[in-house]
């Protein structure tokens, strides 16, 4: 049976590069034999550096998926999320959603620096991230997708437009229909890209209020967090986003839903008398729908208003612009 449901979660997908969500910006689509000439060996570098940071720490491959999202959903896959703050430039990276938050960024660094060994100035940083995204679901078990290539990397970021794009853990069903439509991405794409929360860890402040005021929480879970999750401290002490399997890509975090254990307020909006109930529903019976519409979604947020042709750079130091 579980070899079974790992044949399932191993789907490839392959769609077209004129993907929903932002489709192809002005300078050239993107292409699967992007580098096939220049870089053939990228994908092998970028699949190689993951493989190691996951086997170091997994929970790293949730860390890094997490980080394409919030690049993707602020003015699209451009890599803009990994540019430092400068004395003369405010970046994404201490945004609200991403300060003390978001981590691994040493991780795409070390992959870059592969990348450059071999391939100088050729690889955007943009382009590796979307490529150990996809490598970071599939080493933790989850599906592959083949990865649309030929971005390119932001000269700029904005902090006001990661405060303002990203939404939070206390979001209403119709504020994330809103937020990722307004990407491209249907109600349905975002059910399935939430099943990402099936791995990783989440800070106690982002859950503090769901686990002492919401109403629809298994009452057992909510005393469970209590426990290491205090009302007036320990804003950063851990929880598993799913308890069942919180190392593991799989559709747990569905089944989690179903009984009242979502971790966040917007995760439980997914299931919660609404309309994606039914989807829920499908998805914590049949890990092989989620693990195909969760491909065909990562697929369409990866092609969010990509930077192509001469726009923006290619980074030789992914944390500033050359």
């Amino acid at each position: 049976m579980a070899a079974a449901v790992r044949c399932l979660l191993t789907v490839a997908v392959v769609l077209s590069p004129l993907l929903a969500g932002g489709g192809v910006a002005a300078g050239g689509p993107l292409s699967t034999s992007f580098y096939s000439k220049r870089c053939p060996s990228v994908q092998g570098i970028v699949r190689a550096g993951m493989a190691s940071a996951v086997a170091a720490e997994r929970r790293m491959g949730a860390s890094i998926l997490r980080m394409f999202f919030h690049d993707c959903f602020v003015n699209g896959c451009d890599a803009s999320i990994l540019l430092d703050d400068t004395p003369t430039f405010t970046g994404e990276k201490n945004a609200g959603p991403n300060a003390n938050s978001v981590r691994g960024y040493e991780v795409i660094d070390a992959i870059k620096a592969q990348v450059e060994a071999a391939c100088n100035a050729t690889v955007s940083c943009a382009d590796i991230l979307a490529l150990a995204a996809r490598d970071a679901v599939n080493l933790l078990g989850g599906p592959t997708w083949t990865v649309y290539l030929g971005r390119r990397d932001a000269l700029t970021a904005s902090q006001s437009d990661a405060n303002a794009n990203l939404p939070g853990p206390g979001s209403s069903l119709a504020t994330l229909v809103a937020m990722f439509g307004s990407k491209g991405l249907s109600p349905r794409d975002m059910t399935a890209l939430s099943g990402a929360h099936t791995v990783g860890q989440a800070r106690c402040a982002t859950f503090r209020d769901r686990i002492r005021n919401d109403a629809n929480i298994n009452a057992t879970f909510a005393s469970l967090r209590q426990q290491t999750c205090p009302q007036a401290s320990g804003d950063a002490a851990l929880a598993p986003i799913d308890a069942q399997t919180p190392e593991a890509f799989d559709n747990a975090y569905y089944q989690n839903l179903m009984s009242r254990q979502g971790l966040f307020h917007s995760d439980q909006e997914l299931f919660n008398g609404g309309s994606q109930d039914a989807l829920v529903k499908k998805y914590s019976g049949n890990a092989g729908m989620f693990a195909a519409d969760f491909a065909k979604a990562m697929a369409r947020m990866g092609a969010i208003s990509p930077l192509t042709g001469t726009q923006g750079e290619v980074r030789l130091n992914c944390r500033k612009v050359n």
